[in-house]
């Protein structure tokens, strides 16, 4: 947080708009708009609600399917829940963990093969890196299914090209205070479909009617974002260019720390995408058992213990106790990276002095 943030939020308390809606909102969601090139958005109160209100959209109900990464945090799963649909899980690309597109879209036809009604399938830009959309958007339209993209972790990352934000029917936004640029706590629903944004908002607003007085023909839900938190987005926009940046400057420190490490990987750097169209948001490394002895459980374990915080990447939701019974169309590939995946450190905020502490201390855990 800079003093860019700070007076814009001064200003929105001094105005007078604190609570939901107000100039700041308007603004904020044309400007992410703009951003990510689509034409219409509504800022909500976390990227859950732009994932609920999305597939509510699609026709997510009870007696439905969505398709979805296991490889993903709750929230993409929870919000099929929502919903009343069933969820599915799909496997992941060993590369960079995102789905992969070609069990992906063979898990749909074998579902609608099967007499399954599948209302939508919900792709993940996992840790800043868009899925391969160019493979997976034409596949759906072919399918005839609904696309809602999960691009809660890649705000400014892309796909030759093209924005993550701006594929599918619609696409959902976090400004969680971990994510490459916050609100504290909101969301965003994006669209090329105003008529789906619209009734977005409106369903976000609880559903309240044009009447001089509080009516509701239909449930709604308090979704909104507050102008306070939108004049803060304001502010972190602006500087989202600076702050990839940085984030890519830090994941190339640790690609040169780690390069002759043996048995260290940092998940996504392939030679078919550069990390020129990642956003960074997390930098993640993958050890091989078969040339270190360190586990992600012990390297955890030792930064933990050197005041270092890292993460297991996300536990599949196939292997979560309360998905134990969804459907999986399983190669076991998120599991083994779940095994062996280790998250560091990546905030915009780190000091070069910082990130040489965290490689310290990483090497540290690998000579064990």
């Amino acid at each position: 947080m800079t003093e860019v943030e700070e007076s814009l939020v001064v200003e929105a308390l001094r105005s007078g708009w604190v609570a939901p809606l107000g100039p700041f909102v308007d603004r904020f969601e044309s400007e992410v708009a703009a951003r990510v090139g689509v034409r219409s958005a509504v800022a909500l109160s976390s990227g859950t609600a732009a994932l609920h209100l999305a597939l509510l959209h699609a026709g997510a109900s009870p007696g439905r399917v969505v398709v979805l990464p296991s490889m993903t945090f709750a929230a993409t799963a929870n919000a099929v829940l929502y919903t009343g649909a069933e969820p599915v899980f799909v496997d992941s690309r060993r590369d960079d963990a995102n789905v992969d597109p070609a069990l992906l879209l063979e898990t749909v036809a074998r579902l609608l093969r099967d007499g399954r009604d599948v209302a939508a399938v919900v792709t993940v830009d996992l840790f800043g890196r868009a899925a391969d959309h160019d493979v997976i958007d034409p596949g759906l339209a072919d399918l005839g299914v609904p696309h809602v993209e999960d691009a809660a972790e890649a705000l400014g990352a892309g796909l030759r090209g093209r924005a993550a934000g701006s594929f599918g029917q619609s696409a959902a936004l976090s400004f969680n205070g971990n994510k490459i640029m916050t609100t504290s706590g909101g969301g965003m629903l994006l669209s090329d479909d105003p008529g789906l944004v619209e009734r977005a908002r409106y369903l976000a607003t609880q559903a309240r009617q044009p009447a001089p007085w509080y009516e509701h023909t239909e449930a709604g839900y308090n979704y909104r974002m507050s102008n306070l938190l939108a004049a803060l987005g304001v502010g972190q926009l602006s500087r989202l260019d600076e702050m990839i940046a940085r984030r890519r400057t830090i994941r190339d420190r640790y690609v040169e720390a780690f390069a002759d490490l043996p048995g260290v990987s940092v998940l996504g750097r392939d030679a078919a995408r550069s990390d020129d169209e990642d956003n960074c948001w997390l930098t993640c490394v993958v050890l091989d058992p078969e040339a270190t002895r360190a586990t992600a459980d012990s390297v955890v374990a030792h930064l933990g213990a050197a005041d270092v915080e890292a993460r297991h990447l996300w536990k599949p939701m196939h292997l979560q106790p309360m998905y134990r019974d969804a459907q999986m169309a399983d190669t076991g590939t998120c599991a083994d990276l779940f095994a062996r995946g280790v998250t560091l450190p990546s905030g915009s905020a780190l000091a070069d002095d910082d990130i040489e502490r965290v490689v310290e201390v990483f090497t540290e855990a690998l000579a064990g």
